[in-house]
């Protein structure tokens, strides 16, 4: 994410998915990443989401102030093509729709990435209809301050963050890099309304479209991370999020059986180096879970993607009980926070190169006590 890993003259070559043996045969060298001085990125996940509602300009800025490095909006599109920051583009959980009487008859039954869902959908409201919403605590028994905002904030538009970042990294006098993640590719190329191309435009429009761009795009599909350097002409770097089961959309159905655990094995790995610059695997890819719920061994991921030439940036931190291994607990309450600043050590200690987090203050805390301990006792900063 802060550096381009694989050479521009690779990855033209290719315009389609290249068979593994191929593209094991002649592996890009890895080159030097300089991680033992880096100190591990803070990425705000949809901003500072365990604070306000999330996707939201308020949860972006309150990101940055908290320290972190980075933002991350979700992109979806609407039905007049402009791309949307929300989580989903189902909209019932994160925005106050089901409230509105005059879009009752949107409420519709889909299917995205292969799962039934009812709700209210995006692609279904012009941008102008969508501006008349507002934004809603997405968990609101786990995030009862944070409901204290809903209502007070608009859905904003991916150009609306592009310029939120550009006037954070004024204000603050550092560079707030920004992660957009296309969500739903193949579906939303179905149904007419690819976003890819527009998201180059946008990160072109805003001189973010090179090698030392403090942009990153990323997705848990690959054909588009694929396109996007192929056929799109995205020169910053790229993303391929995994998870700890299931495999990319994309790949399943076109009837590609690859998981993506398959996508995460050495030879795998090596592979996506010639198309991405980094992998997002879940916490529980980089270090286990066991059957009881405590946590477990770290795995070999880190060090594979390295080896291959990647970084590793995985997800979520959450500060809450409910989301941490059941020894990082603090009590029987689920909103209640638990050891969330040990538990960041494990993943730095274990060779992260930066962390998504809903909290992007404790995020910075437990970064400088990991530099700190790591340098000899020095403060971070």
């Amino acid at each position: 994410m802060r550096s381009r890993t694989v050479a521009a003259a690779t990855l033209a070559a290719a315009t389609v998915l290249t068979p593994l043996s191929a593209a094991t045969a002649s592996p890009p060298t890895p080159p030097e990443h300089g991680r033992e001085e880096a100190a591990p990125l803070i990425v705000g996940h949809r901003g500072a989401s365990a604070y306000r509602p999330e996707h939201t300009l308020a949860a972006y800025e309150l990101a940055a102030l908290m320290g972190a490095d980075v933002i991350e909006p979700d992109l979806v599109s609407t039905k007049d093509g402009v791309l949307v920051v929300r989580h989903e583009n189902e909209i019932s959980g994160t925005t106050d729709v089901e409230e509105r009487p005059e879009f009752a008859d949107r409420r519709a039954t889909k299917t995205i990435d292969g799962v039934e869902l009812t709700g209210w959908f995006t692609e279904d409201f012009t941008l102008a209809e969508l501006k008349t919403l507002r934004a809603e605590e997405r968990l609101p028994e786990l995030r009862q301050e944070s409901t204290i905002f809903d209502g007070a904030y608009e859905v904003p538009t991916f150009e609306e963050v592009l310029d939120e970042r550009e006037r954070l990294s004024e204000e603050l006098g550092r560079e707030i890099g920004i992660i957009p993640e296309i969500k739903h590719s193949t579906y939303f190329e179905s149904i007419g309304l690819p976003m890819e191309r527009k998201v180059v435009h946008a990160l072109k429009k805003h001189h973010l479209n090179h090698p030392d761009s403090p942009a990153t795009v990323q997705s848990f599909e690959l054909t588009n991370l694929i396109e996007l350097r192929t056929k799109f002409g995205l020169s910053a770097d790229s993303v391929f999020l995994t998870s700890a089961s299931g495999a990319p959309y994309d790949l399943a159905a076109e009837g590609d059986a690859r998981t993506y655990a398959d996508l995460l094995t050495p030879s795998s790995l090596r592979y996506l180096a010639r198309y991405v610059d980094a992998v997002g695997p879940s916490l529980t890819q980089v270090v286990a879970l066991e059957e009881d719920g405590t946590l477990g061994e770290e795995t070999t991921l880190v060090a594979d993607a390295h080896a291959a030439g990647l970084e590793v940036v995985p997800y979520t931190l959450r500060a809450e009980n409910e989301f941490l291994p059941v020894d990082y607990r603090s009590s029987e309450d689920p909103a209640e926070f638990g050891r969330v600043l040990d538990l960041a050590q494990v993943y730095f200690e274990a060779g992260v190169d930066g962390i998504f987090t809903d909290s992007p203050d404790l995020g910075d805390v437990a970064r400088d006590r990991f530099v700190s301990e790591r340098d000899g006792g020095q403060h971070a900063g």
